[in-house]
Order: structure tokens, then C-alpha cells, then sequence
């Protein structure tokens, strides 16, 4: 995830939210209740963010993704099962049933 798509969402999620707050409150009625400009301003936010920030969204998610899935690949726990169960056919293969893996355990 590039850090510069996820600061400009979450600019332009900032803007949507206090551009319609500011506004609200210059009027008299709701400068009085704040909380009922905040409510309004969430909901017009949300709704603009959904349907003209789709695409910012939509780099922001991808890279989230990208990174999880770099990260699966790296670091996963089937990897590491996967690794030792090879190590472990290895160790089984080079041993022949009934004989010692090697001379030292026969003394």
C-alpha cells in the first residue's frame, strides 16, 4: 500500500465530513446543537464518500491486500509446516525400517 493513497483518502474523507459541518454551523438553529450538525455532517459524509471516493477506496484496499498477501506468503504457518514435514520425508527416507539412522546409536 502506497502511503500517499491512503493519506489522500483519508483527507478527502476528513473534508467530507467538517466542509458540511462548517456549513451547518453557521446556522443559528444547529450551532446550539452541535450534536445534531455532527450526525447531519456524518451522513452526508458517508454518503459522499460512497459515491465519489470509490476509487481511492478501491487503491487504498488493493494495497492493503497486496501486503497481506506478501505477507501470507512470507510468513505463513503452512509454509513452515510445509518445511518441516519435507525435513521430516527426508529424515523417514534416508532411514531404512529396523536399521539406526546412524553407527553411533548402535553402540
Amino acid at each position: 500500500m502506497r502511503a500517499r493513497s491512503a493519506f489522500v483518502y483519508a483527507l478527502l474523507r476528513l473534508l467530507a465530513f467538517f466542509v458540511p459541518f462548517g456549513i451547518m454551523m453557521l446556522f443559528p438553529v444547529l450551532r446550539d446543537q452541535y450534536w445534531l450538525a455532527a450526525i447531519f455532517a456524518a451522513l452526508i459524509g458517508l454518503s459522499l464518500s460512497m459515491l465519489f471516493l470509490r476509487r481511492p477506496l478501491d487503491d487504498v484496499s488493493m494495497g492493503i491486500a497486496e501486503r497481506r498477501a506478501a505477507r501470507r506468503r512470507n510468513d505463513s504457518d503452512e509454509a513452515v509446516e510445509d518445511a518441516f514435514r519435507d525435513e521430516s520425508d527426508t529424515d523417514a527416507a534416508a532411514t531404512t525400517p529396523g536399521q539406526p539412522a546412524s553407527d553411533d546409536t548402535a553402540h
